[in-house]
């Protein structure tokens, strides 16, 4: 469900409304556009120092924070996919927003106030507490650039074919300006306003994002005079599956194959989650472990929440619009929410037309928010990680290293816009997947060991993040994702030897065994002591930065 397939549904959808509204979405996107380059300019003035632009200077309260964790996690995939998905697929459909949220679950337990007692800017701080740090810091920046380089993609190229379409642009040319434009945009907001300006874009989006699901979710409950029995019993009813759209198994249940799949994906999911270094970093923004595990209590009830209203958007859409003419507009179904919001404004009238314009500029909002976050992660760890620790090996002074990440920034946009250009027409959906799988595969068994087990070594490290992220990468270029069906990423060739969509059912436990089995197999002497100071930082916050 990545972001460029979902908004590739909203333009489909925006391009058929008459021209006499496009002046209308152009003013929604130029006043976004516009409010949120003031907010980072206003930031960019308050930071000064490393921590302000790493961390926001540790400033931002539990609320503040867990509402910017929000903004950044849920994305147009959340908005548009899940709701496609419960729409053509009922229940099944549903099961992406379970996988979603009960992934928090396991960064509040086990990531999120150890992770921020222990670190001071990265992941690369934790890991390298205890082991070597130039080799350790080398392979979690690796890790880092390559989550997010996919992760950014997927968003470059949804952000670009979006504007572009909904503003008329139909030339190669015109598209390629466009994510140039956007990639402009994300360096801006990255080397002006750093982490405060990151935090508060994040944050007003999570408003819009939330604002704009509850106005509709209370419009579709008020076409069934809020009786959720009778907007679920319209559904089944119109999807052509009676009963069986309210069960599992309409998706997931057909072959072994596809239950492997779902338990692939679900295990990506909610292990992905607490090692996306976007998500990580968000841990360091608040001044104490007290308030990290807080603003994950935040992030769990706005998540939630959200996640709740896909109910209702999804069924909504099925009851209402009707599978059939939301495979019309998309096979995929991602077209659901728009269409949905066009619907309950009066389809060819003015007030569909701003409903269906405001879903467009929110999913906007969603991508600018989440490429930022993004691209911050991605810079920080170089300029922290691989900069400041192993280029120049502890000496580069706080300017040097904060001229770094401006640096850094500059470079992943130009490789995002560059890829993003590039796959501009193609289905993006296994970037997104491969993002999580490598999170989750590479980033997660290294952090979990790191911080919880005493005999884990630097080899355990290496083999554990470079073999998680080699492992990932191969096998979702040799799924159905890449090649060999009509949806994947090269139709027209077939070298899928890998029968599931996502790898993390084998990839995942494959970085847990190389972590466990290249410490097992090192010469390296664990420093017991500093496990032992790892374990109280870690638990207690003491010398927490």
């Amino acid at each position: 469900m990545s972001a460029a397939h979902d908004t590739h549904a909203v333009i489909q959808l925006a391009a058929s409304s008459t021209t006499e509204h496009r002046p209308l979405i152009i003013t929604l996107f130029a006043v976004f556009v516009a409010a949120t380059l003031g907010i980072t300019v206003w930031a960019g003035r308050q930071t000064k120092s490393a921590s302000d632009f790493y961390a926001g200077g540790r400033q931002f309260t539990a609320f503040q924070n867990g509402l910017a964790v929000s903004g950044d996690y849920m994305s147009a995939a959340s908005f548009l996919g899940i709701a496609g998905a419960i729409a053509l697929f009922g229940y099944d459909g549903f099961l992406y927003s379970i996988g979603f949220l009960v992934a928090w679950l396991v960064a509040l337990l086990l990531v999120a106030e150890p992770l921020r007692n222990s670190g001071r800017y990265t992941m690369g701080d934790v890991l390298a507490y205890r082991m070597r740090q130039r080799p350790v810091r080398t392979a979690a920046g690796t890790s880092t650039i390559v989550v997010s380089i996919f992760y950014l993609l997927a968003q470059m190229a949804g952000a670009g074919v979006l504007v572009s379409l909904l503003l008329g642009i139909t030339s190669d040319s015109g598209k390629i300006v466009i994510v140039a434009l956007v990639g402009v945009l994300m360096i801006l907001y990255v080397t002006i306003g750093g982490m405060k300006g990151t935090t508060w874009v994040q944050m007003v989006k999570a408003v819009l994002l939330i604002a704009g699901a509850l106005l509709m979710t209370f419009l579709v409950l008020w076409k069934f005079n809020f009786n959720v029995s009778d907007l679920l019993g319209t559904a089944a009813e119109k999807s052509g599956h009676g009963a069986a759209f309210l069960e599992p198994g309409l998706k997931y249940g057909a072959t072994g194959t596809s239950k492997l799949d779902f338990i692939s994906l679900g295990i990506a999911l909610v292990l992905g989650t607490a090692g996306l270094p976007h998500i990580l970093i968000r841990f360091y923004t608040v001044p104490t472990s007290k308030a990290a595990r807080k603003s994950v209590n935040w992030a769990i009830g706005i998540i939630g929440a959200f996640y709740l209203m896909t109910i209702a958007l999804g069924f909504g859409a099925a009851a209402l619009i009707g599978p059939e003419e939301i495979k019309a507009k998309n096979p995929a179904g991602n077209a659901a929410a728009p269409q949905l919001a066009e619907y309950l404004g009066g389809v060819g009238t003015t007030w569909g037309a701003i409903l269906l314009a405001v879903i467009s500029a929110v999913a906007f909002a969603t991508i600018l928010a989440v490429v930022a976050g993004l691209t911050l992660a991605s810079s920080s760890s170089f300029a922290h990680d691989i900069y400041a620790n192993v280029i120049r090996k502890g000496t580069a002074t706080e300017k040097e290293e904060m001229r770094a990440a401006k640096w850094a920034t500059v470079a992943i946009g130009v490789v995002s816009i560059a890829l993003g250009a590039l796959a501009r027409d193609l289905n993006v959906a296994g970037l997104v997947a491969l993002a999580f799988a490598v999170a989750a595969s590479a980033n997660l068994p290294t952090i979990l060991y790191s911080l919880f087990w005493k005999r884990f070594t630097t080899q355990g490290a290496l083999w554990s993040i470079y073999g998680g992220l080699a492992s990932s990468v191969l096998l979702v270029l040799f799924s159905p994702v890449v090649s060999g069906k009509a949806t994947s990423m090269f139709p027209d060739v077939d070298f899928a030897w890998f029968p599931l969509e996502n790898p993390g059912l084998i990839s995942i436990p494959l970085g847990f065994l190389l972590g466990w089995l290249g410490s097992v197999l090192s010469k390296e002497v664990p420093d017991k002591g500093k496990y032992a100071e790892l374990e109280v930082k870690s638990l207690t916050g003491t010398g927490a930065h």
